[in-house]
Protein backbone atom coordinates (compact mmCIF):
# COMPACT_ATOMS: atom_id res chain seq x y z
CA UNK A 1 0.00 0.00 0.00
CA UNK A 2 1.22 3.37 -1.15
CA UNK A 3 1.97 6.15 1.76
CA UNK A 4 1.92 9.65 1.97
CA UNK A 5 3.25 12.50 4.70
CA UNK A 6 1.13 15.29 6.13
CA UNK A 7 3.29 17.65 7.56
CA UNK A 8 4.17 20.68 9.22
CA UNK A 9 7.55 22.54 10.48
CA UNK A 10 7.40 25.27 12.68
CA UNK A 11 10.54 27.47 14.48
CA UNK A 12 10.91 29.93 17.02
CA UNK A 13 14.59 31.92 17.83
CA UNK A 14 13.49 31.68 21.46
CA UNK A 15 13.59 33.76 24.62
CA UNK A 16 16.80 34.15 24.77
CA UNK A 17 18.90 34.17 21.71
CA UNK A 18 18.88 36.66 19.18
CA UNK A 19 19.67 34.87 16.02
CA UNK A 20 17.93 31.57 14.71
CA UNK A 21 20.62 28.63 14.05
CA UNK A 22 18.22 25.95 13.49
CA UNK A 23 17.23 24.85 10.56
CA UNK A 24 13.68 22.94 9.39
CA UNK A 25 12.57 21.28 6.59
CA UNK A 26 9.28 19.46 5.53
CA UNK A 27 8.50 17.48 1.98
CA UNK A 28 6.78 15.08 0.71
CA UNK A 29 9.83 12.83 0.71
CA UNK A 30 11.86 14.20 3.21
CA UNK A 31 11.65 15.09 6.94
CA UNK A 32 14.95 17.20 8.46
CA UNK A 33 16.00 19.23 11.29
CA UNK A 34 19.73 20.38 11.76
CA UNK A 35 20.43 22.87 14.55
CA UNK A 36 23.72 24.56 14.68
CA UNK A 37 26.48 25.81 16.44
CA UNK A 38 29.18 28.00 16.44
CA UNK A 39 28.39 30.95 18.35
CA UNK A 40 28.69 34.19 16.77
CA UNK A 41 30.30 33.13 13.54
CA UNK A 42 28.40 30.27 11.66
CA UNK A 43 25.88 27.89 13.63
CA UNK A 44 23.21 29.32 11.15
CA UNK A 45 25.47 28.69 8.23
CA UNK A 46 26.31 25.20 9.27
CA UNK A 47 22.77 23.85 9.31
CA UNK A 48 21.80 25.84 6.01
CA UNK A 49 24.70 24.17 4.15
CA UNK A 50 23.35 20.79 5.07
CA UNK A 51 19.82 21.06 4.97
CA UNK A 52 20.77 22.85 0.79
CA UNK A 53 22.44 19.65 0.51
CA UNK A 54 19.91 16.86 1.07
CA UNK A 55 16.70 19.05 0.11
CA UNK A 56 17.36 17.84 -3.45
CA UNK A 57 16.53 13.99 -2.16
CA UNK A 58 12.87 15.13 -1.64
CA UNK A 59 12.77 15.76 -5.41
CA UNK A 60 11.51 12.24 -5.88
CA UNK A 61 10.38 8.63 -4.18
CA UNK A 62 13.39 6.63 -3.75
CA UNK A 63 13.79 2.75 -3.57
CA UNK A 64 14.50 1.17 -0.36
CA UNK A 65 17.78 -0.54 -1.18
CA UNK A 66 19.38 2.77 -2.20
CA UNK A 67 18.04 4.76 0.23
CA UNK A 68 20.43 4.54 2.79
CA UNK A 69 23.03 5.05 0.29
CA UNK A 70 21.83 8.32 -1.27
CA UNK A 71 21.49 9.68 1.99
CA UNK A 72 25.13 8.83 3.32
CA UNK A 73 26.57 10.29 -0.41
CA UNK A 74 24.19 13.43 0.72
CA UNK A 75 25.61 14.08 4.26
CA UNK A 76 29.72 13.25 3.01
CA UNK A 77 28.74 16.03 0.67
CA UNK A 78 28.00 18.54 3.27
CA UNK A 79 30.43 17.42 5.24
CA UNK A 80 32.79 18.85 2.37
CA UNK A 81 30.59 21.77 1.80
CA UNK A 82 31.28 22.77 5.46
CA UNK A 83 34.74 22.43 5.76
CA UNK A 84 35.04 24.24 1.84
CA UNK A 85 33.19 27.30 3.46
CA UNK A 86 35.43 27.23 6.96
CA UNK A 87 38.71 27.27 4.61
CA UNK A 88 36.94 29.88 2.90
CA UNK A 89 35.92 32.23 5.73
CA UNK A 90 37.95 31.72 8.89
CA UNK A 91 35.43 33.47 11.05
CA UNK A 92 33.60 30.33 10.45
CA UNK A 93 35.95 28.14 11.99
CA UNK A 94 34.89 25.84 14.35
CA UNK A 95 31.25 26.15 13.16
CA UNK A 96 29.01 22.52 13.58
CA UNK A 97 25.38 21.34 13.14
CA UNK A 98 23.47 18.00 13.99
CA UNK A 99 20.91 16.52 11.85
CA UNK A 100 17.64 14.25 11.90
CA UNK A 101 16.23 13.39 8.80
CA UNK A 102 13.45 10.72 7.61
CA UNK A 103 13.46 10.21 4.19
CA UNK A 104 10.89 7.96 2.31
CA UNK A 105 12.48 4.68 0.89
CA UNK A 106 10.21 2.18 -1.17
CA UNK A 107 6.17 1.78 -0.35
CA UNK A 108 6.24 1.71 2.87
CA UNK A 109 10.01 2.53 4.39
CA UNK A 110 11.64 5.55 5.85
CA UNK A 111 15.47 5.60 6.07
CA UNK A 112 16.19 7.32 9.15
CA UNK A 113 19.69 9.80 9.34
CA UNK A 114 20.80 11.20 12.84
CA UNK A 115 23.70 12.49 14.36
CA UNK A 116 24.05 15.30 17.41
CA UNK A 117 21.40 15.79 20.28
CA UNK A 118 18.44 16.64 17.32
CA UNK A 119 15.82 14.32 18.52
CA UNK A 120 13.12 11.59 16.02
CA UNK A 121 10.24 10.36 18.27
CA UNK A 122 7.19 7.89 16.89
CA UNK A 123 3.74 8.01 18.11
CA UNK A 124 1.73 4.50 17.74
CA UNK A 125 -0.77 3.15 19.16
CA UNK A 126 -0.23 6.03 21.90
CA UNK A 127 2.83 4.58 22.18
CA UNK A 128 5.37 7.35 22.30
CA UNK A 129 9.24 6.15 21.43
CA UNK A 130 12.70 8.26 20.63
CA UNK A 131 14.08 6.27 17.68
CA UNK A 132 17.29 7.99 17.71
CA UNK A 133 19.66 8.28 20.40
CA UNK A 134 21.87 11.43 21.40
CA UNK A 135 25.12 11.51 20.72
CA UNK A 136 25.93 13.57 23.80
CA UNK A 137 28.06 13.10 27.01
CA UNK A 138 24.92 12.72 29.31
CA UNK A 139 23.90 9.94 26.71
CA UNK A 140 27.31 7.90 27.37
CA UNK A 141 26.58 8.22 31.50
CA UNK A 142 23.36 6.65 30.55
CA UNK A 143 24.26 3.63 28.76
CA UNK A 144 27.28 3.15 31.20
CA UNK A 145 24.65 3.13 33.85
CA UNK A 146 25.88 5.72 35.87
CA UNK A 147 23.01 8.04 35.67
CA UNK A 148 19.44 7.40 35.13
CA UNK A 149 17.07 8.46 31.85
CA UNK A 150 15.40 10.57 34.33
CA UNK A 151 18.75 12.06 36.09
CA UNK A 152 19.92 13.38 32.20
CA UNK A 153 16.94 15.18 31.58
CA UNK A 154 18.68 17.65 34.24
CA UNK A 155 21.95 17.06 33.71
CA UNK A 156 23.79 20.29 34.18
CA UNK A 157 26.11 18.84 30.91
CA UNK A 158 23.49 17.20 28.86
CA UNK A 159 24.16 20.16 25.98
CA UNK A 160 27.93 18.52 25.68
CA UNK A 161 27.51 16.62 22.40
CA UNK A 162 29.99 14.31 21.22
CA UNK A 163 29.44 14.10 17.65
CA UNK A 164 28.11 16.38 15.18
CA UNK A 165 28.89 17.49 11.40
CA UNK A 166 31.63 19.77 11.77
CA UNK A 167 33.59 19.21 8.21
CA UNK A 168 35.60 16.58 9.54
CA UNK A 169 35.71 12.79 7.46
CA UNK A 170 35.15 11.01 10.42
CA UNK A 171 31.53 12.78 11.35
CA UNK A 172 29.63 9.33 10.85
CA UNK A 173 26.14 9.32 11.63
CA UNK A 174 23.50 7.06 12.55
CA UNK A 175 21.80 5.17 9.10
CA UNK A 176 18.74 2.62 9.90
CA UNK A 177 15.96 1.41 8.08
CA UNK A 178 11.97 1.87 9.32
CA UNK A 179 8.86 0.60 8.37
CA UNK A 180 5.90 3.03 8.35
CA UNK A 181 1.99 2.35 8.43
CA UNK A 182 -0.76 4.86 8.11
CA UNK A 183 -1.28 6.26 11.47
CA UNK A 184 1.72 6.68 12.29
CA UNK A 185 3.00 10.34 13.58
CA UNK A 186 6.77 11.44 13.49
CA UNK A 187 8.22 13.91 15.55
CA UNK A 188 11.66 15.64 14.62
CA UNK A 189 12.91 18.47 17.11
CA UNK A 190 16.11 20.39 18.05
CA UNK A 191 17.14 20.30 21.61
CA UNK A 192 15.05 23.28 22.60
CA UNK A 193 12.02 21.99 22.56
CA UNK A 194 13.45 18.45 24.31
CA UNK A 195 15.51 20.40 27.11
CA UNK A 196 12.80 22.18 28.49
CA UNK A 197 9.69 20.20 28.28
CA UNK A 198 9.33 16.76 29.73
CA UNK A 199 8.97 13.58 27.21
CA UNK A 200 5.54 13.30 29.13
CA UNK A 201 4.14 16.87 28.09
CA UNK A 202 5.34 16.00 24.32
CA UNK A 203 3.47 12.55 24.40
CA UNK A 204 0.66 14.26 25.49
CA UNK A 205 0.70 17.23 23.06
CA UNK A 206 1.78 14.94 19.92
CA UNK A 207 -1.11 12.54 20.93
CA UNK A 208 -3.77 15.43 21.07
CA UNK A 209 -5.36 14.33 18.13
CA UNK A 210 -4.57 17.82 16.29
CA UNK A 211 -3.30 18.05 12.72
CA UNK A 212 -0.10 18.68 12.40
CA UNK A 213 -0.01 22.23 11.90
CA UNK A 214 -1.40 22.65 15.04
CA UNK A 215 0.47 20.10 17.17
CA UNK A 216 3.30 21.82 16.22
CA UNK A 217 2.48 25.21 17.05
CA UNK A 218 1.64 24.14 20.66
CA UNK A 219 5.32 22.20 21.10
CA UNK A 220 6.69 25.97 20.04
CA UNK A 221 4.33 27.56 22.19
CA UNK A 222 4.80 24.75 25.38
CA UNK A 223 8.68 25.58 24.89
CA UNK A 224 8.26 29.19 25.23
CA UNK A 225 6.13 29.24 28.37
CA UNK A 226 9.05 26.94 29.61
CA UNK A 227 11.55 29.60 29.16
CA UNK A 228 13.16 28.91 25.74
CA UNK A 229 16.63 29.52 26.33
CA UNK A 230 17.72 28.26 22.94
CA UNK A 231 16.04 28.02 19.25
CA UNK A 232 13.02 25.60 19.03
CA UNK A 233 12.31 23.96 15.80
CA UNK A 234 9.75 21.26 15.37
CA UNK A 235 8.68 19.38 12.13
CA UNK A 236 5.72 16.72 12.42
CA UNK A 237 4.48 14.15 9.98
CA UNK A 238 1.73 11.82 9.67
CA UNK A 239 1.88 8.82 7.54
CA UNK A 240 -1.40 9.01 5.83
CA UNK A 241 -3.67 7.09 3.00
CA UNK A 242 -2.65 9.73 -0.43
CA UNK A 243 -6.48 9.20 -1.44
CA UNK A 244 -7.27 11.05 1.75
CA UNK A 245 -4.27 13.42 1.93
CA UNK A 246 -4.42 16.75 -0.65
CA UNK A 247 -0.96 18.06 -1.69
CA UNK A 248 1.30 20.03 0.68
CA UNK A 249 3.56 22.35 -0.04
CA UNK A 250 7.35 21.78 1.17
CA UNK A 251 8.12 23.88 3.92
CA UNK A 252 11.53 25.27 5.01
CA UNK A 253 12.15 27.47 8.33
CA UNK A 254 14.66 28.76 10.46
CA UNK A 255 18.38 30.25 9.42
CA UNK A 256 18.06 28.11 6.13
CA UNK A 257 14.29 30.22 5.45
CA UNK A 258 16.35 33.63 6.32
CA UNK A 259 19.56 32.68 4.39
CA UNK A 260 17.49 31.48 0.94
CA UNK A 261 19.60 29.03 -0.01
CA UNK A 262 19.87 27.92 -3.87
CA UNK A 263 19.52 24.06 -3.68
CA UNK A 264 16.47 24.61 -0.95
CA UNK A 265 14.18 26.72 -3.22
CA UNK A 266 14.71 24.81 -5.78
CA UNK A 267 14.22 21.45 -4.65
CA UNK A 268 11.17 22.49 -2.85
CA UNK A 269 9.88 24.26 -5.89
CA UNK A 270 10.12 21.08 -8.06
CA UNK A 271 8.58 18.84 -5.86
CA UNK A 272 5.44 17.10 -6.84
CA UNK A 273 3.90 18.55 -4.20
CA UNK A 274 4.97 22.08 -4.86
CA UNK A 275 3.64 21.70 -8.22
CA UNK A 276 0.57 20.26 -7.26
CA UNK A 277 -0.23 23.12 -4.62
CA UNK A 278 0.18 25.39 -7.45
CA UNK A 279 -1.67 24.21 -9.80
CA UNK A 280 -4.50 23.77 -6.93
CA UNK A 281 -4.21 27.17 -6.40
CA UNK A 282 -4.67 28.25 -9.86
CA UNK A 283 -7.66 26.66 -10.51
CA UNK A 284 -9.80 27.40 -6.89
CA UNK A 285 -8.11 30.42 -6.23
CA UNK A 286 -7.09 29.72 -2.34
CA UNK A 287 -3.60 31.42 -1.59
CA UNK A 288 -1.02 29.86 -0.37
CA UNK A 289 -1.49 30.61 3.53
CA UNK A 290 -4.37 27.77 2.86
CA UNK A 291 -2.05 25.45 1.14
CA UNK A 292 1.04 25.70 2.95
CA UNK A 293 4.07 28.09 2.11
CA UNK A 294 7.09 27.21 0.86
CA UNK A 295 9.00 29.61 3.74
CA UNK A 296 7.11 29.01 6.41
CA UNK A 297 6.13 32.99 8.18
CA UNK A 298 5.42 33.23 12.13
CA UNK A 299 2.25 34.43 13.17
CA UNK A 300 4.89 37.90 14.76
CA UNK A 301 1.83 39.65 16.98
CA UNK A 302 1.39 36.60 18.92
CA UNK A 303 4.54 35.33 19.51
CA UNK A 304 5.34 38.39 20.63
CA UNK A 305 2.87 38.57 22.89
CA UNK A 306 3.49 35.28 24.15
CA UNK A 307 7.28 35.80 24.58
CA UNK A 308 6.65 39.17 26.80
CA UNK A 309 3.81 36.92 28.77
CA UNK A 310 6.87 33.94 29.49
CA UNK A 311 9.34 36.76 30.59
CA UNK A 312 6.98 38.39 32.97
CA UNK A 313 5.75 34.63 34.18
CA UNK A 314 9.59 33.39 34.26
CA UNK A 315 10.51 36.89 36.40
CA UNK A 316 7.67 36.69 38.94
CA UNK A 317 8.53 32.76 39.77
CA UNK A 318 12.22 34.23 39.94
CA UNK A 319 11.06 36.45 42.18
CA UNK A 320 8.71 34.55 44.66
CA UNK A 321 11.23 31.45 44.35
CA UNK A 322 13.95 33.93 45.93
CA UNK A 323 11.94 35.88 48.50
CA UNK A 324 10.83 31.89 49.37
CA UNK A 325 13.96 31.16 49.48
CA UNK A 326 15.64 33.66 51.63
CA UNK A 327 12.32 33.03 54.29
CA UNK A 328 13.27 29.99 54.24
CA UNK A 329 16.84 30.18 55.08
CA UNK A 330 15.82 32.90 58.05
CA UNK A 331 13.76 29.80 59.63
CA UNK A 332 16.63 28.01 59.83
CA UNK A 333 18.14 30.00 62.11
CA UNK A 334 18.10 30.64 65.91
CA UNK A 335 19.38 32.61 68.22
CA UNK A 336 19.40 33.01 72.19
CA UNK A 337 17.54 36.06 73.51
CA UNK A 338 15.38 37.44 76.64
CA UNK A 339 11.60 37.13 76.54
CA UNK A 340 9.82 38.40 79.77
CA UNK A 341 13.58 38.62 81.74
CA UNK A 342 13.92 35.00 81.06
CA UNK A 343 16.25 33.31 78.51
CA UNK A 344 14.63 31.84 75.54
CA UNK A 345 15.55 30.40 72.22
CA UNK A 346 14.50 32.58 69.16
CA UNK A 347 13.64 30.43 65.76
CA UNK A 348 14.78 33.22 62.95
CA UNK A 349 16.66 36.45 62.56
CA UNK A 350 16.18 39.40 64.73
CA UNK A 351 15.11 41.29 62.42
CA UNK A 352 11.71 42.52 60.86
CA UNK A 353 10.46 43.44 57.30
CA UNK A 354 7.50 46.26 58.06
CA UNK A 355 5.15 45.00 61.26
CA UNK A 356 6.41 41.21 59.71
CA UNK A 357 9.12 39.55 62.44
CA UNK A 358 11.03 37.17 61.22
CA UNK A 359 11.91 35.21 64.27
CA UNK A 360 9.66 34.30 67.47
CA UNK A 361 9.65 32.44 70.51
CA UNK A 362 10.72 28.54 70.30
CA UNK A 363 11.79 27.50 73.57
CA UNK A 364 11.98 29.83 76.64
CA UNK A 365 14.22 28.61 79.98
CA UNK A 366 13.95 29.44 83.93
CA UNK A 367 17.53 31.56 83.44
CA UNK A 368 17.72 34.98 83.93
CA UNK A 369 20.58 36.96 83.53
CA UNK A 370 21.22 37.49 87.01
CA UNK A 371 21.55 33.72 87.09
CA UNK A 372 24.82 34.55 84.41
CA UNK A 373 28.58 35.19 84.63
CA UNK A 374 28.81 39.01 83.84
CA UNK A 375 29.82 37.84 79.95
CA UNK A 376 26.95 35.41 79.27
CA UNK A 377 24.71 37.79 81.04
CA UNK A 378 25.50 40.74 78.51
CA UNK A 379 25.67 38.13 75.99
CA UNK A 380 21.90 37.04 76.52
CA UNK A 381 20.37 40.53 76.82
CA UNK A 382 21.69 41.16 73.51
CA UNK A 383 21.46 38.24 70.72
CA UNK A 384 23.40 34.97 70.30
CA UNK A 385 23.18 33.25 67.51
CA UNK A 386 23.64 30.07 67.44
CA UNK A 387 22.89 28.97 63.95
CA UNK A 388 21.01 25.69 63.15
CA UNK A 389 18.57 23.50 65.21
CA UNK A 390 21.48 20.82 66.10
CA UNK A 391 23.43 23.21 67.95
CA UNK A 392 20.26 24.87 70.09
CA UNK A 393 20.63 21.74 72.67
CA UNK A 394 24.30 22.16 73.24
CA UNK A 395 24.13 25.71 73.59
CA UNK A 396 21.30 25.57 76.07
CA UNK A 397 22.67 22.86 78.00
CA UNK A 398 26.26 25.12 78.19
CA UNK A 399 24.07 28.34 79.84
CA UNK A 400 21.75 25.85 82.13
CA UNK A 401 25.49 24.58 83.68
CA UNK A 402 26.82 28.67 83.73
CA UNK A 403 23.65 29.36 85.74
CA UNK A 404 24.10 26.43 88.11
CA UNK A 405 27.74 27.44 88.81
CA UNK A 406 26.72 30.60 89.45
CA UNK A 407 24.02 29.76 91.69
CA UNK A 408 26.16 27.60 93.74
CA UNK A 409 28.93 30.59 94.01
CA UNK A 410 26.24 32.67 94.80
CA UNK A 411 25.04 30.18 97.45
CA UNK A 412 28.63 30.15 99.23
CA UNK A 413 29.11 33.83 98.71
CA UNK A 414 31.22 33.88 96.29
CA UNK A 415 32.07 35.86 92.91
CA UNK A 416 30.64 33.93 89.66
CA UNK A 417 32.74 34.67 86.33
CA UNK A 418 36.17 35.42 87.88
CA UNK A 419 39.07 33.77 89.24
CA UNK A 420 37.58 33.52 92.86
CA UNK A 421 34.67 30.96 91.46
CA UNK A 422 37.68 28.56 91.01
CA UNK A 423 39.22 29.13 94.80
CA UNK A 424 36.81 30.15 97.62
CA UNK A 425 37.65 33.53 99.33
CA UNK A 426 40.11 33.69 102.96
CA UNK A 427 38.45 35.24 105.00
CA UNK A 428 39.74 38.42 106.63
CA UNK A 429 40.21 37.53 110.50
CA UNK A 430 40.11 41.87 110.78
CA UNK A 431 36.58 43.29 111.62
CA UNK A 432 34.84 44.95 109.62
CA UNK A 433 33.48 48.40 109.61
CA UNK A 434 29.55 48.60 109.74
CA UNK A 435 29.69 51.75 107.35
CA UNK A 436 31.04 49.20 104.12
CA UNK A 437 27.35 47.61 104.29
CA UNK A 438 26.42 51.05 102.47
CA UNK A 439 28.00 49.91 99.54
CA UNK A 440 26.12 48.05 97.05
CA UNK A 441 27.25 44.84 95.85
CA UNK A 442 29.91 44.40 99.35
CA UNK A 443 28.25 42.10 101.49
CA UNK A 444 28.04 43.00 105.39
CA UNK A 445 31.62 41.62 106.88
CA UNK A 446 33.73 42.90 104.14
CA UNK A 447 36.70 45.30 104.46
CA UNK A 448 40.05 46.88 102.80
CA UNK A 449 43.00 45.99 103.26
CA UNK A 450 45.52 46.86 104.73
CA UNK A 451 47.52 47.77 101.11
CA UNK A 452 44.60 50.55 100.49
CA UNK A 453 40.86 49.85 99.77
CA UNK A 454 39.81 46.66 98.45
CA UNK A 455 42.79 44.65 99.33
CA UNK A 456 42.38 41.46 101.37
CA UNK A 457 38.71 41.29 100.38
CA UNK A 458 36.80 37.92 101.63
CA UNK A 459 33.18 39.45 100.43
CA UNK A 460 34.14 38.81 96.20
CA UNK A 461 34.47 42.48 95.71
CA UNK A 462 37.52 43.36 93.84
CA UNK A 463 40.40 45.84 94.92
CA UNK A 464 38.43 49.26 94.64
CA UNK A 465 35.47 47.50 93.32
CA UNK A 466 31.48 47.78 94.11
CA UNK A 467 30.70 45.10 91.37
CA UNK A 468 28.20 42.49 92.47
CA UNK A 469 27.36 39.16 92.45
CA UNK A 470 27.03 38.63 88.58
CA UNK A 471 26.94 41.89 86.62
CA UNK A 472 23.08 43.65 86.15
CA UNK A 473 22.33 45.85 83.99
CA UNK A 474 23.61 49.36 84.36
CA UNK A 475 20.52 51.24 85.11
CA UNK A 476 19.42 48.47 88.14
CA UNK A 477 23.03 50.00 89.89
CA UNK A 478 22.62 51.98 92.89
CA UNK A 479 26.08 54.55 93.72
CA UNK A 480 27.39 54.06 97.12
CA UNK A 481 25.38 56.27 99.80
CA UNK A 482 28.22 56.60 102.21
CA UNK A 483 31.93 56.14 101.82
CA UNK A 484 33.85 53.66 102.61
CA UNK A 485 35.47 53.74 106.16
CA UNK A 486 39.49 52.82 106.01
CA UNK A 487 40.42 50.03 108.06
CA UNK A 488 43.19 50.79 110.72
CA UNK A 489 46.60 51.68 109.84
CA UNK A 490 45.74 52.36 106.31
CA UNK A 491 45.43 55.39 104.70
CA UNK A 492 43.67 56.79 101.65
Amino acid sequence: MALALDYAARTDVGLVRSRNEDSGYAGPHLLAVADGMGGHAGGNVASSIVLARIAPLDGDSHGSDDALELLAAAISQANRDLSAAMAADPTLAGMGTTLSALMRAGPAGLAVVHIGDSRAYLLRDDRFTQITKDHSFVQTLVDSGQISEQEAEHHPQRALVTRVLTGNSDDDPDLTMRQARVGDRYLICSDGLSDVVAPATIHEIVAAGHNPEVTSGRLIDLALKSGAPDNITVVIADIVDPSTSPPVAPQIVGAAAERRIGDLETAAAASPASKAAALRRKVTGVGPDHDGVLLAEDDHGRRRWARILAVLTLALVVVFAGLYAAYDWTQRQYYVGLADGQVAVYQGVPQSLGSWSLSHVQRRTDITPADLPPHEAQAVSGQVSVGDATQVDNTIRQLEEAAARCRALKAQKQLCGTPADLTPATPDPRPTPTSTALIPGIPQGAAPGPGGAGAGSTSGATAGSVTMYGRVPASTRQPAVAPVAPAPGGAR
